[in-house]
């Protein structure tokens, strides 16, 4: 079992975001010393939801603020840009984290999003297809040509390459069965996230999807078999159970009203293209579904150890900071979490 981190880093209400960059960027080299394997970050945009829209942006200074923790997107919306400026994007983060960069694509959960770019949502996972495929060809050559519906290029020149050959591990992220199954499909690392039951059914279907195709596009030795599977799951950890509660509760519903943002603006109250993902907004529920989980070492590592035996995953990424939580709030779940629980579970 290897352990991640994840982060939105979402707008605060109560001090600047210059200072939120300057804490996040110390909660990551003390993430980097305490042995967290990678840092995942989201890309959003036109929400308080996600205050690094241009991920590449901010991961080219934790690349610098860290030495050996892993560090990239989950994910880059695909949908959103075009392949050749990511492709020049992934190259230079690839270098300036001397390899340590990990390539996540995908189309978008959120229409709102995508249309404020122009993106129908109906066409996001075709468009997202085709970049992808233009994407690959993009990192691998030192020109490259393709033609497709919505991307054509006639022998562009590509002076920059990635350190990583033939380029970054790629990783899907997915809470539908469809994208959990193309995932699998093309032997990609995956995570998946919301309630324990839909999160095991995703893994369940991409895990029958790789099977089919056989062996990893980017093996990974450290994982069994070089593929990493696994899940997102919000945690606060404190010296004791009521304790984590007092800064989980306030920390989640803050959370969840920036994830539900964009739908109350434009007074929607059915999610009915992704009806995966839990939207609800009280601790008490995200609890009850395995989303959220806070407590005492002993309590966070128990419920950790039996959703890691339910899903079968061999990677858990951990969503630390996020809501109203102080940097010193935390810097020590932080803390308890990787002296603590990570060597309870580290065997599973």
């Amino acid at each position: 079992m290897k352990f991640g981190l994840f982060d939105h880093l979402e707008r605060s209400e109560d001090r600047s975001l210059a200072t939120q960059f300057d804490e996040r960027i110390a909660f990551a080299a003390a993430a980097d010393k305490a042995g967290i394997y990678c840092l995942h970050v989201a890309e959003h945009h036109s929400s308080p939801l996600n205050m690094v829209p241009a991920p590449g942006i901010y991961l080219s200074a934790v690349a610098r603020a860290t030495e050996t923790m892993r560090l990239g997107p989950l994910v880059y919306l695909l949908t959103l840009t075009t392949p050749l400026k990511l492709a020049e994007e992934v190259c230079i983060l690839d270098h300036l984290s001397n390899g340590r960069f990990e390539l996540g694509v995908g189309r978008g959960v959120s229409p709102f999003e995508l249309n404020f770019h122009n993106v129908d949502h109906a066409d996001s996972r075709e468009i997202f297809y085709e970049a992808y495929d233009c994407l690959k060809v993009a990192l691998t050559g030192d020109a490259f040509s393709y033609e497709g519906k919505y991307f054509n290029y006639d022998n562009v020149p590509m002076p920059l390459s990635p350190l990583q050959a033939p380029f970054p591990p790629v990783w899907y992220g997915s809470s539908s069965i469809t994208g959990s199954t193309w995932a699998g499909e093309h032997g990609l690392h995956f995570t998946s996230n919301g309630p324990t039951e839909k999160a095991k059914e995703n893994i369940d279907a991409y895990q029958e999807a790789f099977a089919k195709h056989g062996k990893p596009a980017h093996p990974k030795p450290e994982f069994p078999g070089g593929l990493a599977i696994g899940t997102l799951r919000h945690i606060v950890v404190a010296e004791t159970d009521e304790e984590a509660l007092k800064i989980a509760a306030p920390s989640i519903e803050y959370h969840c009203g920036h994830l539900n943002w964009l739908r109350k603006r434009h007074g929607q109250t059915e999610f009915t293209n992704r009806l995966n993902v839990h939207r609800e907004e009280d601790f008490g529920s995200w609890q009850k579904l395995g989303m959220a989980i806070a407590g005492s070492p002993e309590t966070v590592a128990e419920i950790l150890a039996e959703q890691i035996g339910e899903m079968g995953i061999n990677y858990l990424i951990g969503y630390l900071f996020f809501g109203t939580m102080s940097a010193a709030e935390a810097t020590r779940s932080l803390e308890l979490y990787t002296a603590e629980v990570m060597p309870r579970l580290a065997s599973l």
